[in-house]
């Protein structure tokens, strides 16, 4: 085996090894499509949707979760529409499971996910363990890419563990400002 074979066939760990991905907290979480593709949509400047067909329907979904009216927005494809359904889906399939913020992008999204499993109990009074944030996002992919009728995922995700109030205002922030720095974003090649 050459050097470069055993690099390829070495992936990193991409979550905490001692981590219980099922306890209450915050997770950032980040998902990029299949071989970074702008499938989900196109980001447009206010200006440019005007010149949209369909702009009162284009502009009638922002990019982000409170959106500001002069912000660049996403034009999204069916992909994305599929996308912005499964995210919305999440909380009515787990209990005590949030979506606090996402943001679509044109080939990735950023979700601030939130699980609150205070001791939720099934109709027999067993407590209902809550899913692992792997758990739910593997599930959120398959069904959109079940939606889609085609592979839209990379494999695997990117998590980071909210640690305190500022760490979430700047993930906050981030997702708010991402449309505004879609140029620069380094998912954007």
């Amino acid at each position: 085996m050459t050097t470069n074979e055993s690099k390829l066939q070495t992936r990193k760990i991409n979550r905490l090894v001692s981590y219980d991905y099922s306890q209450n907290g915050v997770y950032y979480i980040t998902i990029c499509s299949k071989d970074k593709a702008h499938i989900f949509g196109e980001v447009k400047e206010v200006n440019q949707i005007k010149e949209i067909k369909n702009y009162s329907e284009a502009i009638q979904t922002p990019l982000t979760v409170g959106a500001g009216i002069n912000r660049p927005s996403l034009i999204k494809s069916s992909i994305g529409d599929i996308i912005e359904k499964g995210i919305q889906e999440i909380p009515k399939r787990y209990e005590g499971i949030s979506i606090e913020k996402y943001v679509i992008m044109p080939n990735h999204i950023h979700l601030l996910l939130t699980i609150n499993n205070q001791g939720i109990c099934n109709k027999f009074g067993r407590l209902i363990p809550a899913p692992t944030v792997n758990n739910i996002i593997c599930q959120f992919k398959s069904y959109t890419s079940k939606q889609a009728e085609q592979p839209i995922w990379q494999k695997s995700f990117y998590d980071h563990i909210v640690r305190d109030e500022k760490d979430h205002k700047n993930i906050w922030d981030y997702i708010d400002t991402n449309p505004d720095k879609w140029l620069d974003d380094k998912y954007y090649n």
